[in-house]
């Protein structure tokens, strides 16, 4: 792996990414951020050495870098997930590319349904820990530890400076921002009414089909991390309703200036 990326790193340098100091993950029908950004540079997936190629329709697949409040920011403007057929390690391969380019501090969102009932569609929940319930890790691999201790800690993934600034803005701009446990699930498939019952037994306030590999990963890397999620819809095994996944990404976008928001008044801060 380390030869592979080595060379993606090169072929980004020589495209001009050069130094960035912050991580973007850009989820589900949260694409409007770019707006926000000066773009510099951007590259498709597909013509990134090594890359994984994005085959979700929603998900528009290219890396961009450039200026977001000040800062140098990488983004990943669309993610990877096992249930396209990609293995731990491709989904979170471009996290350890960001890391390589220079980033010290990388930022998620996604969108996600709200196993909480008294969480309510449309609004935010910050992860303040999470449930890998994927089946593996994207550690698991021979030869792990020339990229980093292969016994990561993770006893606290989520960097409470930064959790502790989500919740001073999303207060001072009355946005509300839940704090949660976050179930990350292989999908694609939506759950079972049984499903919903046993992730909320074991304490989730939310489920979604990425993010925690990625974290794991930046844990690895001795990265700050910080996710926070869209709740799209809610999971109420007693009341449920098939689910549309237009109507999803439809919530995901008008929750979206809520999270412009904080992410931007948050990396005025950084």
């Amino acid at each position: 792996m380390i030869k592979y990326i080595e060379e993606t790193v090169t072929y980004l340098q020589d495209k001009g990414f050069e130094n960035p100091e912050i991580g973007i993950i850009l989820g589900t029908g949260l694409g409007q951020l770019i707006d926000e950004i000066e773009i510099l540079k951007e590259v498709s997936y597909n013509h990134i050495p090594n890359f994984p190629t994005a085959t979700v329709e929603f998900h528009k697949g290219k890396l961009i870098y450039g200026i977001f409040e000040g800062k140098k920011v990488v983004i990943m403007q669309g993610r990877f997930h096992i249930y396209e057929g990609y293995s731990l390690q491709d989904v979170t391969y471009p996290v350890r590319i960001m890391e390589k380019l220079g980033i010290k501090t990388l930022l998620i969102s996604n969108a996600a349904g709200a196993i909480n009932l008294n969480f309510k569609k449309g609004e935010l929940m910050l992860i303040e820990d999470h449930m890998n319930l994927q089946g593996s890790s994207p550690l698991a691999f021979k030869g792990v530890e020339q990229l980093g201790e292969r016994f990561a800690d993770m006893s606290a993934p989520y960097d409470a400076e930064i959790n502790t600034k989500f919740k001073a803005i999303a207060k001072n701009n009355n946005i509300t921002l839940h704090e949660g446990v976050y179930a990350s699930v292989v999908g694609p498939q939506l759950e079972t009414r049984a499903e919903y019952r046993m992730l909320k037994i074991l304490g989730a306030d939310a489920v979604g089909m990425s993010t925690v590999p990625e974290i794991i990963v930046a844990n690895h890397l001795k990265l700050k991390v910080a996710a926070v999620s869209v709740l799209t819809d809610e999971c109420d095994p007693n009341n449920l309703k098939p689910v549309d996944i237009s109507e999803i990404i439809a919530m995901a976008e008008k929750a979206e200036p809520n999270m412009i928001t904080l992410f931007k008044e948050l990396i005025k801060t950084l």
